[in-house]
């Protein structure tokens, strides 16, 4: 969380504010009840700097985090205990103003101590106050580097609560057993397992091995038992883990001797291992029996799996009633277009007679088999207008994925708007992307589809269609985008609507749930590159269980939510509306993060809705954020200020991940989305101030920036942002691309004084910084309508530095009925608009 969100009155607090003293700790000769105990923290710099190292007992490892002020570091003391005094090893990189504080329950913290002022060097506070959970809570660091400390060590007692029983019984008996080597075919992994202390398992002779056991679930783990034979390991650690890929050190022992021995621990998970680093012998490493026992440690671990919530709606073909359930919803959703009802419809694999299925908002419909074709509809699953008189230009929020349609009269109608995806259909027919009449439409997104007639946009002012496949494209009105798509018509932006590029650079298409037999698991497609056509049914990729997922439902926290992430859980959000009073941190590589039904995330108070670490493979799909009354800084952060990682083998990506700043009640963001990372990949997204509805007005629902790209080669597949306070983009990152960008400048801007900056009236659209040498583009509309002052005259659309790395392909102006003008398209290139005719000004190429 953010400063101001940690906002305490310092003179009302003047007695909780100390000093540190800098002497060594009076219970130096104790073992602090912290060391080797299980820690976390909000992020750690690189794998050298983890958590575990500040709790190691080692005053030669630290933890440091990255370079931001709002960081935590926390342990997990494994039971209650009165806490006396706690001692921070500083690193260079200290805390100068922080808090520590303790929690029974890891959620609801209690000030021990308030910091200001710090030197460095070695804090001793003496405290007092009883919990389980210890923290170091930063507010300002004194240096431009993160938070690193060599030691945090907590003092005190255990007791003061109920105390844990830790199980007898052997929770990893004849579980599923892996190692890093064997010696040979007779000392496998499972030996360790068996419960037979005449049977064991050897590596080879080499430094590092591991053994590892899968308990089927996540547990709470409480002790583990080694019976080593005569080939011992010196130093090791005991470690679990939620995934069996990201691993939190439970115990480091050193200078062990062998034999018999017993660990008490503190943590969950599903996976248990032995990492051994050093040999006792000049053999491997030999063990008879590992045991690990479980039992009520105080908070359990939170389990992954479980039901889908109340507003999951799983049908077959079978189901009684069906189209009435369809109909149903539609009645209620229709034109709820600020309504807090959030709705999925799970079809299972069949074929469906006679439905046609109306999406209203905040709805969406997915077949749940591996592929498209598994679940077949023979009738329609249907947007039209009736609700807005015919104009289709605010059907927003809702969605069709992984479906067959066999339309009941040759073509199925998705009339829509922005944020309406249109993922991995198989239409066995035509698809009529106009409402009834033929009115407005203002849209739209298809990937990864496959259209064996033609589609017909008629009224749709714009599109973009990537990796799919069509038997034929009609018309269009300004700006039809096509990437990858076997069967798009060429190129014609001089005389006509169409960009056409042969392939998608690179593209990942979007998670999504899945039922293999009965079990329900999540399908992570690949990275491709050079795509063009669908992906399936080669469907090249991972599954994921649902219980690596925690199922988020209404009524969750950002604290339990963080605790999940934090144990090693993806995420699953139900439909619903989920009110946040901290931001959620993803810190660990490829965290999917998956939204059903337009799931809402708003932040409260300030905070930030959700930080993605600097890390590899984060795949954010399927849900909104709604910015919240109290301004956000940055509702969507995509690793942290400065980084620098490259993840080109494996991006992080948003998909049908939505921002919405009013509209719905007053709201306020600085920032909308961040990207900090390189290599991101922005596949579909609709950044919006709103323009009508609740909470409207110029500083009502301010919003000054909808896009900001700090990081190198992100690429933009798809990218709808409208009506910011300044720009509604701002590319400052190297190599940046962008496929398909629809944009209307705000609505109100009260005069031409209030968008005038450098000498220049009008914030453009697109802001290449001046400071990049590379860029490219293709396929960019910008529309004016200055509703509050029509004398307006923006500058330009697009502005961008005139250098041979910038390249600009098939851009346009427009403005809406004369409701102000553009003076140029890009820079000072490009014709001004004029009159009410919606005549677009074009630049093909630029420079």
């Amino acid at each position: 969380m953010r400063l101001r969100s940690l906002g305490v009155a310092l003179a009302a607090a003047a007695a909780l504010i100390a000093l540190p003293t800098t002497h060594p700790p009076a219970a130096a000769a104790e073992t602090p009840l912290s060391q080797g105990k299980s820690a976390t923290a909000s992020t750690e710099e690189n794998a050298g700097t983890a958590a575990a190292k500040g709790v190691d007992g080692d005053t030669g490892t630290r933890w440091s985090s990255a370079a931001t002020d709002d960081q935590w570091f926390q342990v997990d003391l494994g039971a209650t205990a009165s806490v006396t005094q706690v001692v921070i090893d500083w690193e260079t990189a200290y805390g100068k103003d922080y808090k520590v504080q303790i929690s029974k329950d890891g959620s609801a913290w209690t000030d021990l101590k308030s910091v200001t002022g710090s030197d460095g060097g070695v804090d001793t506070l003496d405290v007092s106050g009883q919990g389980r959970y210890v923290r170091m809570l930063g507010v300002h660091r004194a240096t431009q580097w993160g938070y690193s400390l060599w030691e945090f060590q907590v003092y005190g007692t255990t007791g003061g609560g109920t105390q844990p029983t830790c199980g007898t019984a052997n929770a990893a008996q004849g579980r599923p057993a892996t190692a890093s080597s064997t010696e040979n075919a007779g000392t496998p992994a499972s030996a360790a397992f068996d419960g037979n202390t005449g049977t064991r398992w050897s590596s080879q002779a080499s430094d590092p091995q591991w053994l590892q056991v899968d308990l089927g679930a996540a547990k709470d783990l409480c002790k583990v038992d080694l019976t080593w034979e005569a080939a011992y390991g010196k130093d090791f650690q005991i470690q679990a883990s939620a995934d069996g890929q990201s691993w939190n050190t439970l115990k480091s022992v050193t200078g062990a001797t062998g034999g018999t021995a017993s660990y008490d621990v503190s943590g969950s998970g599903r996976y248990v291992r032995i990492l051994g680093t050093a040999r006792g012998t000049g053999y491997g490493y030999s063990l008879w029996e590992v045991a690990v026992h479980t039992g009520g440690t105080g908070t359990p671990p939170i389990e992954g799996g479980g039901d889908l919530g109340p507003n999951v709606i799983v049908v077959d073909p079978s189901t009684p009633n069906l189209q009435q359930k369809f109909d149903d919803v539609f009645k209620q959703q229709e034109s709820s277009q600020f309504g807090t009802g959030r709705y999925q419809f799970l079809l299972k694999p069949g074929t469906y007679n006679g439905i046609n299925a109306q999406i209203g908002f905040y709805t969406s419909i997915s077949g749940l088999g591996l592929n498209p074709d598994d679940t077949q509809i023979n009738g329609d699953v249907t947007v039209d207008a009736g609700w807005f008189n015919g104009n289709a230009t605010q059907n927003f929020w809702r969605s069709a994925e992984n479906l067959a349609i066999r339309p009941s009269n040759g073509d199925d109608r998705w009339a829509v708007a922005q944020a309406a995806p249109f993922r991995r259909i198989h239409v066995q027919g035509g698809l009529n992307l106009a409402p009834n009449g033929y009115g407005w439409a203002s849209g739209g997104y298809i990937a990864d589809s496959k259209i064996d007639g033609t589609v017909g946009p008629y009224s749709q002012q714009q599109w973009y269609t990537r990796d799919s496949s069509v038997g034929g494209w009609t018309n269009g009105v300004w700006n039809m985008t096509f990437s990858g798509v076997q069967g798009a018509p060429a190129t014609n932006f001089d005389s006509g609507p169409y960009t056409t590029l042969d392939t998608t650079p690179v593209s990942r298409e979007k998670p999504f749930l899945y039922l293999d037999g009965s079990t329900y698991k999540v399908f992570v497609p690949a990275k491709r590159t050079n795509a063009r056509g669908v992906s399936w049914p080669a469907n090249a990729g991972t599954s994921l269980p649902l219980d690596q997922f925690y199922v988020v439902k209404p009524g969750a926290t950002a604290t339990t939510i963080n605790a999940a992430l934090a144990q090693g859980l993806n995420l699953l959000f139900t439909p619903g509306v989920y009110h946040l009073d901290r931001t959620i941190d993803v810190t660990r590589a490829n965290t999917v993060v998956l939204g059903l039904g337009l799931a809402t995330l708003i932040p409260d108070n300030g905070v930030d809705a959700v930080h993605v670490a600097d890390v590899d493979g984060v795949k954010l799909a399927g849900f909104l954020i709604d910015a919240g009354p109290v301004n956000s800084d940055t509702l969507l952060r995509i690793g942290d200020p400065g980084s620098g990682a490259d993840h080109s083998a494996n991006p992080t990506s948003m998909q049908d991940v939505f921002v919405r700043i009013g509209g719905a009640g007053p709201g306020l963001a600085t920032n909308s989305v961040v990207v900090n990372s390189n290599n991101v990949i922005i596949d579909h997204t609709w950044l919006w101030r709103a323009d009508h509805g609740s909470g409207v007005g110029w500083n009502t629902n301010r919003a000054d920036y909808g896009l900001r790209v700090n990081g190198n080669d992100v690429l933009a597949t798809g990218l709808f942002v409208e009506h910011f306070n300044k720009y509604d983009v701002y590319w400052s990152g190297e190599r940046g691309r962008t496929i398909f960008f629809q944009n209307e400048k705000a609505y109100d801007a009260p005069n031409a004084a209030a968008i005038t900056h450098d000498g220049i009236v009008g914030y453009a659209a697109y802001k290449v910084a001046d400071t990049v040498g590379a860029h490219e583009t293709w396929g960019l509309g910008s529309y004016c309508n200055y509703t509050s002052d029509p004398s307006i005259v923006q500058a330009h659309g697009f502005q961008v530095p005139t250098t041979a790395g910038i390249r600009m392909h098939d851009l346009l102006v427009i403005s809406l009925g004369g409701k102000g003008q553009y003076a140029h398209v890009v820079n000072n290139t490009g014709a001004a608009t004029s009159g009410t005719d919606t005549v677009p000004s074009k630049v093909t190429s630029f420079p």
